[in-house]
């Protein structure tokens, strides 16, 4: 897969990011739609979103994707921007245990508001601060395999997987989407397939994603 801007989008994918207040979710956004990362970032009021056009297998798809505010007041502003969205980022910091002791009511609230079948993937961020950790690589992996997750560990600091993180659950989405028959999807006014929710994913349990893919973690 590779980057590249197109004057016809053919998908266009929503990808949210959530987690706790402070664990870097604007971060990895900024580090991902306009590869910066800003010491002085304050923390996000309400949601905020921002595009990336990529190319995956030939085709043009956008990236929307959602930064939600991780303060507890801001939640159920935030809860009608799961709809729609096919992909989601589950992110802690490595060096605070109580963001990834918080992970599971993400998981639930997600699950709860968003398509039962959206990809997910779990991202310990904040790999720069290795000394300071505070989760372990393991348990993270541990609790993705049990979820049916994709994991990655990142830093935005230091442009660590980020790349990787979101090309890994675009092209999950992307993937599952060309093998259906899409020959009936309705599209736009300007022929692009916009893909909400219940449309697009492989429908029940077949979208499990197995064990050994719960992976591309790093050293």
């Amino acid at each position: 897969m590779a980057g590249g801007a197109s004057d016809k989008i053919d998908y266009v994918f929503k990808v949210v990011l959530i987690g706790d207040s402070a664990v870097g979710k604007s971060q990895i956004l900024a580090r991902f739609a306009r590869n910066e990362f800003a010491l002085d970032s304050k923390a996000t009021i309400g949601v905020e979103f921002q595009t990336r056009t990529l190319v995956i297998q030939h085709k043009s798809v956008k990236a929307q994707i959602w930064d939600t505010a991780g303060q507890e007041r801001y939640r159920a502003v935030t809860s009608a921007y799961y709809r729609g969205a096919v992909g989601a980022m589950l992110v802690y910091d490595i060096t605070r245990s109580q963001t990834f002791d918080h992970i599971p009511r993400w998981l639930e609230e997600l699950r709860s508001h968003a398509d039962r079948n959206i990809m997910i993937m779990l991202v310990g961020n904040k790999t720069d601060l290795k000394d300071q950790r505070a989760v372990t690589t393991e348990a993270a992996l541990e609790f993705a395999q049990k979820e049916n997750l994709f994991f990655l560990e990142t830093s935005a600091l230091e442009a660590t997987n980020v790349e990787n993180a979101f090309q890994t659950l675009l092209a999950e989405i992307f993937n599952i989407v060309n093998k259906k028959n899409l020959t009936s999807e309705p599209q736009n006014s300007n022929g692009t397939s916009t893909l909400p929710g219940k449309k697009i994913i492989m429908p029940g349990p077949a979208q499990e994603i197995p064990k050994n893919k719960a992976c591309c973690m790093s050293s």
